[in-house]
Formats: structure tokens, C-alpha cells, sequence
């Protein structure tokens, strides 16, 4: 491969401003590291986070994405695990120190050195990428490269959330897009009875959540018509937190599973009592990937998507952003 080429690739110049189509070189691979020939790019709540400037941290200018399914094209002299052809997924954790007491304890999802893709290092709003091999996945048999992306971080995040709620048979979902049409999948097929709160009004949305399995679908700002064992919240609304907390029962846990909330707001120390938890989800382990990968086409959990072409993703951000996307919205080059 000629690597004086050229690629396409959607550029974040300045936090708070629109992506811009640039012409960049093909990166090249270092030594651990693949290049991939992009096939797929799902869009992620956090891309937005990135974009609007939520996420204080980015490498500027910065390529986002980090739910990247694509054929590796060129491998580093030390990389083993892959060869040219493959097809992989590589998702937000993009690299851990491997030594600090985190990584030791198999806790990488918590590495002060982590890197994370489409924020520390380029991602897959491009025709070409690299990413670092031993963060990268193989693709489950049955999986198009467009069904697959949404796994790598939708997926994947979801299903820390979900392991880290419980065991709890009744299980609220609050935000019914990306992650939760996953996740309420694996809910399902576990036995759980799911419960799904949508924005006031957002009829297609509980549709949708009762399409995907949950037994009941209602607003945000409804009590559920059971007490819960446990809650997940996606959307980034800090006021969901005394919410979720007021539909737990005691023992509850309320597991938040975005990377950037609003402010929660005072609630009082009653909602807490009974041995309520909150918790917040970071990131993900490789673990994790590995588990979920191997469960997903078991269930088999199936992604709704909407294509947009790769050079509409401001397009695709702001559907994400008023709720408009059905599922899990993915860029194609």
C-alpha cells in the first residue's frame, strides 16, 4: 500500500464547533499497532460530549470515534494477534500503562494513563485509522461490519452497567437509545423484566423499548408500577439520579453509564437510606469485551442502526443529539 495516499476523514478543529472534511495522509502503524481500512463507525452519545466541548481533554485537532469496525490493511512488526484481511472492532479504551495498581488488579478501566479512542487518539470518523492491537477485538461470526459497530461501545458499556446493577430480576432503563436497545437485549434473554423511561411524550421510543423486550415503557417522569431492583440511567440528565433512586427499592443500585452527566441536583438523605448505592460506570476492561463478544451472538443480540455517509456525520450528531435516531446511528466511508 502506497502510504503517501490520501484519506478522507471528518476533523474536530475547536471544542463547540462542526466537524470539518479534510484530506489527511493514511497513517501509518507503529510497531503494536494495526491500520485499518474503516468499514464502519457507530456514533456514540460521548462523540457528541466530545464535540460540544463537555470533555475538557481532547487531542486537537482530533478525528473522533471510537466504535470502529474495520479490515486491517497493515500490521506493526510486533503485532501477532492479526494478520492483513481481518475484521475488527476496536472500542473507547485504546491503551493502559499495563503497571499501575489499577492494571494490576484487572481494574485497566480505572489507568490514570489510559488512552481512549476518538478523544486521546484519532478515531473513526475517517476512510483509515490505527489503533493499538491488544485493544482490538475480532468480529463475532454473523456480525455485518454496520451491526457490529454499535457493540464496541454501546455494547460494551452497557453490559459493564448491566453487570454492575445486580442481579435483580426488575431492572428500570432510563434513555431508551443506543446502549439500552442493547442492553435491555441481554436483560431479556437473562430473564429480567425490564422497565423503560423515554424523554415526556417519546411514544415511538416506548414502542421501541417494547419491541426490544421491556414489559413496560413509559415517561421519565411516571413511578414505574413496580418497585425496581435496580436502574441503569444513559441519558446524561443529571435530575434522573433521585428519580431512579425513588423507583429502587431498598438494596437498590443505580448504575449511571454515561462518561459526562448534568449536575445532580440536592436530594434527601431518605432517598439514599434502606443501603441504596449510586454508581458510576468508567470505561471499560478488556474482559468485558471479551465476555460480551462471545454472548452477544449467543442471544443473539441484534443492533438497529441508520447508515449515514461519512461525510453527513454532523448531520448524524445532531439526529443523536434531538433523539431522532431509531437504535444506533453508524458512519460508513
Amino acid at each position: 500500500m502506497n502510504h503517501n495516499s490520501h484519506m478522507r476523514a471528518m476533523v474536530l478543529e475547536r471544542a463547540g464547533e462542526s466537524l470539518t472534511s479534510k484530506k489527511l495522509p493514511i497513517p501509518v502503524p507503529e510497531s503494536v499497532e494495526l491500520l485499518l481500512k474503516v468499514q464502519a463507525c457507530g456514533i456514540c452519545r460521548t462523540d457528541l460530549h466530545v464535540v460540544d466541548g463537555e470533555l475538557l481533554e481532547p487531542k486537537l485537532p482530533l478525528i473522533p470515534g471510537h466504535q470502529i469496525v474495520g479490515l486491517v490493511e497493515a500490521v506493526g512488526k510486533n503485532v501477532k494477534n492479526f494478520n492483513p484481511g481481518d475484521l475488527v472492532g476496536v472500542p473507547w479504551l485504546g491503551g493502559t500503562c499495563g503497571e499501575c495498581a489499577y492494571c494490576l488488579a484487572g481494574k485497566e478501566n480505572l489507568c490514570d494513563l489510559a488512552i481512549l479512542t476518538g478523544y486521546q487518539r484519532n478515531g473513526g470518523f475517517a476512510e483509515y485509522c490505527t489503533a493499538n492491537a491488544d485493544f482490538c477485538f475480532k468480529i463475532p461470526a454473523g456480525y455485518s461490519a454496520v451491526q457490529a459497530a454499535p457493540l464496541f461501545c454501546a455494547g460494551l458499556i452497557g453490559y459493564r452497567a448491566l453487570r454492575m446493577a445486580g442481579n435483580g430480576k426488575r431492572l428500570g432503563i432510563y434513555g431508551f437509545g443506543s446502549a439500552a436497545h442493547i442492553v435491555t437485549q441481554v436483560a431479556f434473554w437473562e430473564g429480567r423484566d425490564i422497565y423503560a423511561f423515554t424523554r415526556e411524550g417519546d411514544k415511538a421510543g416506548q414502542s421501541f423499548a417494547r419491541e426490544m423486550g421491556a414489559c413496560w415503557a413509559g415517561s421519565a417522569t411516571v413511578p414505574p408500577p413496580v418497585e425496581l431492583d435496580a436502574a441503569i440511567i444513559f441519558a446524561p440528565a443529571g435530575e434522573l439520579v433521585p428519580m431512579a433512586l425513588r423507583a429502587v427499592g431498598k438494596g437498590g443500585v443505580v448504575v449511571c453509564g454515561g462518561i459526562h452527566m448534568s449536575q445532580i441536583p440536592a436530594f434527601s438523605y431518605e432517598l439514599l437510606w434502606g443501603e441504596r448505592s449510586i454508581i458510576s460506570v468508567t470505561n471499560l476492561t478488556r474482559t468485558d469485551g471479551e465476555e460480551f463478544l462471545d454472548l452477544a451472538p449467543r442471544i443473539p443480540v441484534k443492533t438497529e442502526i441508520e447508515v449515514f455517509p461519512l461525510e453527513y456525520a454532523n448531520e448524524a450528531l445532531a439526529a443523536l443529539k434531538a433523539g431522532k435516531i431509531r437504535g444506533a446511528g453508524v458512519l460508513v466511508p
